[in-house]
């Protein structure tokens, strides 16, 4: 004897609910970094070129954070990497808290690396976001008696803005913010950078 309509149908309508859940945790799994839970480098990139498209037709402003731990191998190198997973973990969680809007995106960028989309986002009010980020580390408290920086752990940033347009891409905003990243780590660490596409500001 076949099962009843009633029945099958339930039997369908479960088959879907748990086919659902595996295709959201796949997705996940595709898209988060497994050791800190946020986003991974792949869905950054995804995401920013999402941004980008609509921001263009919009004509808005696009801002981009590149967070970098400042000497992170030392911490490794005196606590252990156990220490170090667990250091990501909390920065992760810190940065998280910066954020303002749904809208606005952290991302493991790689190593001790991450990376910040924070759509119509001006300069100014990106900067504030990088302090905000630094104001949120430094709470932590995480001791790094191997810093040349200081006692508690510490990063750099760099920040790059631009209303997307057909004239650059959204690698060429990565680029800027990196520039950035890297005057900042050039002029002592533990601070951030402003850059654009002619010329770079420094703010501490």
């Amino acid at each position: 004897m076949s099962p009843s309509p009633s029945v099958q149908e339930n039997q369908q309508s479960e088959l879907y609910h748990q086919l659902q859940i595996v295709n959201h945790e796949l997705k996940y799994l595709a898209t988060s970094d497994s050791l800190t839970g946020i986003a991974n480098r792949r869905y950054f990139d995804e995401y920013l070129q999402s941004q980008w498209d609509q921001l263009s037709q919009e004509q808005a402003p696009l801002s981009v954070i590149i967070c970098d731990l400042d000497v992170f191998k030392p911490y490794n190198d005196t606590y252990g990497h156990l220490a170090g997973d667990q250091a990501l973990r909390e920065v992760a969680q810190a940065i998280c808290k910066a954020m303002r809007y749904p809208t606005d995106l952290v991302a493991r960028y790689g190593g001790e690396e991450f990376a910040i989309i924070l759509p119509k986002t001006g300069i100014d009010e990106a900067i504030l976001i990088a302090q905000n980020i630094q104001t949120q580390i430094k709470k932590l408290k995480i001791i790094h008696s191997g810093s040349s920086v200081g006692y508690y752990m510490t990063c750099s940033l760099g920040i790059g803005m631009v209303i997307p347009s057909k004239k650059i891409n959204y690698k060429q905003l990565i680029e800027i913010a990196d520039q950035g990243l890297y005057q900042a780590k050039a002029q002592g660490r533990n601070q951030y950078v402003v850059s654009s596409l002619s010329h770079s500001m420094s703010l501490n």
